[in-house]
């Protein structure tokens, strides 16, 4: 007769594993003998390597008494139920697997392949990971709202960072993260803004409108900007002087508001 320490170094299982055995049914409990152990026979043995080699199968514990019962054409019908539940599994745990390389990835984990490689393209320009970081933050949102639209946005911005006067841009607003804000060189950052949004007007009524961002969004944009570029209210200041106003949804400000503002 076997001690509970003997009988799972027999079956190659823990003492641990016997009792869960044992609170679960599957494995019946001995009575304790005169000296108040439980004594263990070849039986048991024999049910516990059973037990243990369904479980190592990955057959779910519920279903392993069900088996250990069943006669030959009972346990194949049963053997193949699990076997189609393991690999449905199998199939979800790669679909999870796939999801944790891109989250692994970092910029994949909510945005589109073209939206990953935009972002892609701006980290090649040597620019600083706070701006990359935004831009990146900006599109996720945009991504989450406008899904169907994400493909021609991205054509216009990789089109719009093939122009050397707007890689000029990012590169001197990535210069500007380290610029007192009194620095001067923010008028002049200004003026270039100015200059790109009043091309971009010009394109955007040539092509018959512009995106319809909805205010809600542009609003929620424009914060990741104030919030994460020190200098935000100062160039959205500047360019008031120019005549536009906002960030995302840029407009022309009317003549008459400006000389009320002023």
């Amino acid at each position: 007769m076997l001690t509970i320490s003997e009988l799972a170094a027999y079956a190659g299982v823990t003492v641990r594993a016997v009792r869960h055995y044992h609170a679960k049914g599957l494995l019946p409990e001995p009575e304790r003998d005169q000296s108040g152990y439980r004594r263990y026979d070849a039986e048991a043995v024999v049910e516990l390597i059973k037990i243990r080699t369904l479980a190592d199968a990955g057959v779910p514990l519920s279903r392993v008494e069900e088996l250990l019962a069943a006669g030959d054409q009972e346990f194949g019908a049963a053997v193949e139920d699990i076997d189609r539940r393991l690999r449905a599994e199998i199939r979800e745990r790669e679909h999870h697997r796939e999801r944790i390389r891109k989250l692994a990835a970092g910029d994949s984990l909510a945005l589109p392949p073209a939206a990953v490689a935009y972002v892609e393209r701006l980290r090649a320009l040597d620019l600083p990971q706070q701006m990359i970081d935004l831009e990146r933050d900006a599109w996720i949102l945009v991504a989450a709202q406008m899904p169907e639209q994400m493909p021609t946005f991205m054509e216009l911005k990789n089109g719009q960072i093939d122009e050397p006067g707007v890689v000029k841009l990012y590169r001197d607003l990535a210069e500007a993260l380290e610029w007192d804000l009194a620095d001067p060189r923010f008028e002049a950052l200004a003026d270039h803004l100015a200059g790109l949004y009043a091309m971009g007007e010009q394109l955007a009524a040539e092509a018959g409108g512009e995106f319809q961002i909805t205010d809600d969004l542009a609003e929620l944009l424009d914060s990741v900007f104030l919030t994460t570029a020190p200098y935000a209210r100062r160039i959205l200041a500047l360019l008031e002087e120019r005549g536009w106003t906002g960030w995302t949804k840029v407009r022309r400000i009317d003549p008459v508001r400006r000389r009320v503002a002023g």
